[in-house]
This record gives C-alpha cells, structure tokens and sequence, in this order.
C-alpha cells in the first residue's frame, strides 16, 4: 500500500504481541536469553526489534486468533543454547514445512519455534519516508 501514488510504503512493519502471565520473566527471557533489541517505552515496558519476518493466512473456522513462530537456522542449535539458559524445549517435531520446538517461557506459556523447510520470500525494504 502505497500513500498517495509516492514511492512511501505505509505499511513499514509488524507489531506482534504475546500475552503472558508473568511478563517481566518472559520480557527478560527475549533480552536476556534469546538478544532480542529492545527499547523502553516507559515503566520497564520493553518493546524488542525482530529479525526480518513472514505473514500467511491460514483457513480456519474463527477470526481473531493469530500466533507468532519466530524462525532459525538450526533447530537442535537452538535447543542446545536454550538449554544452557535453563529453558525447557519439547522434541523437534518434523512437520514437513519445517523443524518445530516449543520452548516454555518463564512465566509458563510456550513459543513455537521452527527451522523453516519451506521457501522464504525476499525481506521488504522499507523507503526512508521523504524529510
């Protein structure tokens, strides 16, 4: 979507949210663990930067539900690193479109993770808005 007929992109990126129980472990789990970038937004709320991403949409019987899989180049490397912080992941499940783990955050929800199999669209770029 473009504004105006100018080369200005008006989508420049993707906010992703994940709900948790005990926010403050699992924001530390993103810094500290996996070193997500992150930036303070006041009160300790931290809003962490992410590696180029993906969307697909998927058929389903209801609206409103969304999930979130960040992506890796090596699912078992992965594990033995979180492993090494004291995160617990499930066994790699092989689903085809790719290599999946969950890994139990600290305040007990569980983030899927996967080494993608299937063929990666080139990353947007992103035009510097005009000044």
């Amino acid at each position: 979507m473009w504004w105006k007929g100018r080369d200005v992109l008006l989508i420049t990126g993707a906010h992703s949210i994940i709900y948790s129980k005990n926010p403050e472990a699992d924001r530390a789990f993103l810094r500290d663990v996996l070193k997500f970038p992150s930036v303070d937004v006041g009160h300790g709320w931290l809003i962490f930067g992410l590696p180029p991403a993906e969307v697909a949409v998927h058929p389903s019987e209801k609206n409103d539900v969304h999930e979130f899989y960040p992506m890796c180049t090596d699912v078992e490397a992965l594990i033995a690193e979180l492993s090494g912080h004291g995160a617990e992941c499930s066994p790699v499940q092989n689903q085809g479109w790719g290599l999946l783990t969950q890994v139990t955050l600290p305040g007990g929800g569980k983030l899927g993770i996967y080494q993608p199999r299937h063929p990666r669209p080139a990353p947007m770029t992103v035009p510097e808005w005009p000044v």
